[in-house]
């Protein structure tokens, strides 16, 4: 049966002016038409969305499901982890989020499980773990443990936040490991962070010949490298090895930026952690003494998106948001609203978002022949960006042309 959502204010994602009193019809999981008014396919279902905004399903290109906790996930029994990640995935889908791009965290055992229909989440496109040199970000062992007693951590199929690898041998494996538990793309650091206890945010991390290793790995499968880098000498190395897409850009400059562009290499700014990170230390786990790392990254990093959106960067969307309940995603397209505008902010979390996936034939707008990710708020997004920061706006998330998520006012 096909499904008519009607009457609402259509941003379709492209950047182009909104369509009043939209209809967009749906027939099995694909989009058949788009348009205002005409008739009803026979035996349709319709669904009245007056007053409301039709948007493409928002894309999260940068979660952490799967990290409930920093730090050893022995702290916490199985069932808890598991019930915070499926829990966090609900909330991912139901925040208008209807699909996303896990960096470390859950691996391809959630994805085959939403895919089943086991439990409720995003279209998911994971990395599985986060590969990390030794002592580098994402390295989260005791400092003086000695090297034979340190373990990955983490439980295949269900959570795996990092592997620590070294060397361009170790680090191939890491990545073939990776692609067989699932992954879509591999996720590397080349620079230090601000959640690490042994490197500093401005410490480069890999040499270009371990990175290529990983690159030439994904390029094997047709996929491709994405990695966190909050400085530039960190970016360099990963342009050189071929890196596709990069993670913060925290301290990224004018420079780099124009060497971004010309390899056609997306920036994946996460604004919404910068944010929300001192409130939540203390729920995610972070201990104290790593807090005052964050200070002063997310102006710097309101001024790499500006940087990177001058220099004809791809710029897409994520949050980085970790721990259990996580409820803020729409945070970030409110932040990028007050750097680019709003429109702006819709289109990279929509149409730039599926270009950085390789997914733009099927997902980011809303065109006929693409699949059916459709939302609908209360509100008028452009005039008043703070309605994605309250998932309760989001009153209507159709996902592969099935209604998971209905709460218009009847």
């Amino acid at each position: 049966m096909a499904l008519v959502l009607e009457g609402g204010r259509l941003i379709d994602g492209s950047g182009r002016d909104p369509v009043e009193r939209s209809r967009v019809v749906v027939e099995g999981d694909r989009i058949a038409a788009v348009g205002a008014g005409g008739d009803h396919p026979r035996g349709a279902e319709v669904v009245g969305l007056d007053g409301l905004t039709v948007l493409p399903g928002l894309i999260d290109l940068h979660t952490h499901m799967g990290i409930v906790t920093i730090g050893e996930l022995a702290g916490l029994p199985l069932a808890v982890v598991a019930a915070q990640l499926f829990r966090n995935a609900e909330l991912c889908l139901l925040s208008g989020h209807t699909t996303a791009r896990e960096v470390g965290g859950a691996d391809g055992g959630l994805r085959q499980a939403i895919d089943q229909g086991l439990l409720p989440g995003p279209r998911l496109f994971p990395s599985g773990p986060l590969l990390s040199q030794s002592g580098g970000h994402g390295d989260l062992a005791p400092p003086f443990l000695a090297l034979e007693h340190r373990h990955q951590g983490g439980v295949p199929g269900l959570v795996q936040p990092h592997a620590t690898c070294d060397g361009p041998d170790e680090v191939r494996v890491a990545a073939r490991t990776a692609f067989r538990h699932g992954a879509t793309q591999i996720k590397m650091c080349v620079s230090g962070g601000v959640v690490s206890l042994t490197d500093r945010v401005e410490d480069a991390q890999f040499t270009v010949e371990e990175l290529r290793a990983a690159v030439e790995e994904a390029q094997a499968r047709d996929s491709y490298v994405t990695a966190h880098a909050h400085n530039v000498r960190g970016i360099l190395n990963g342009l050189e090895a071929g890196v596709a897409c990069f993670e913060h850009g925290t301290f990224l400059d004018e420079r780099t930026a124009a060497k971004m562009a010309v390899a056609r290499a997306a920036l994946v700014p996460t604004l919404a952690v910068t944010q929300i990170f001192v409130e939540q230390a203390e729920a995610w786990g972070i201990p104290p003494s790593i807090v005052p790392r964050m200070a002063g990254v997310g102006e710097a990093m309101a001024n790499a998106v500006k940087i990177a959106a001058d220099a004809g960067v791809m710029v897409g969307s994520g949050t980085d948001i970790l721990g259990p309940e996580q409820n803020r995603r729409g945070l970030e397209l409110v932040l990028k609203a007050q750097i680019l505008g709003p429109m702006a902010a819709i289109v990279s979390a929509t149409a730039t978002n599926a270009r950085i996936l390789r997914r733009e034939t099927d997902l980011g707008t809303v065109e006929e022949g693409k699949l059916a990710d459709l939302i609908a708020i209360d509100g008028d997004p452009l005039a008043d960006p703070g309605v994605f920061d309250d998932p309760h706006r989001v009153v209507l998330v159709v996902k592969d042309g099935q209604v998971v998520k209905d709460t218009r006012s009847r």
